[in-house]
């Protein structure tokens, strides 16, 4: 009896708390999809300042552009493209090789074919080494380059050489991989 009597208080309290987390979570989903859009907005404007927040404009991803990424860099997911104007595209990519999880990277490409900024979207690295690459003195490395790709340097291998975070190579890898996913799409998507 007192075994019935657990089980029944048990379920209920497992009721309650699953319907509370409901609750929450339709409360908190439109302002974390409100935040999550003003993110992303602002780094497509990080990552090209000169543009007006007017002059981009979301595209779908191009098949070819997608393969040709799967086919290089098969740990890299295309996210999410757009034009920035007549300036170039901002293509965001997700590196699944972080050192702590996910590193959503938003790169901005010139139509000349540079890259015009780097901007992080999610990254959760271990802080004082893999969180460093957020600091312009590693993510500058890629910025005014019109390269076919980039490589970490301590590894060599071809493409416009980008010196490691001291201590995160894991992550200095996974970000240059990311950046590297942006140009292969641009180059087969544009």
């Amino acid at each position: 009896m007192k075994m019935m009597k657990n089980t029944i208080i048990l379920t209920l309290i497992t009721v309650i708390a699953g319907a509370a987390l409901g609750l929450v979570y339709e409360i908190t989903k439109e302002p974390i999809a409100i935040a999550t859009e003003n993110a992303k907005k602002a780094a497509w404007q990080e990552v090209f300042p000169e543009a007006e927040a007017a002059d981009f404009e979301v595209l779908s991803v191009d098949k070819a552009g997608e393969d040709a990424v799967k086919e290089a860099l098969p740990d890299i997911t295309v996210n999410e493209v757009c034009k920035a104007g007549d300036k170039g595209y901002v293509v965001t990519t997700t590196s699944k090789a972080g050192y702590g999880g996910d590193i959503k990277v938003t790169v901005g490409i010139t139509t000349e074919g540079t890259v015009s900024g780097v901007s992080f979207l999610e990254i959760s690295e271990t802080a004082g080494l893999g969180m460093k690459a957020k600091e312009e003195s590693f993510y500058g490395q890629y910025i005014g380059k019109g390269a076919e790709g980039f490589a970490v340097s301590k590894d060599g291998g071809s493409g416009e050489p980008i010196d490691a975070i001291s201590g995160a190579t894991i992550t200095s890898r996974a970000v240059t991989e990311a950046v590297n996913a942006a140009l292969v799409y641009a180059q087969a998507g544009f």
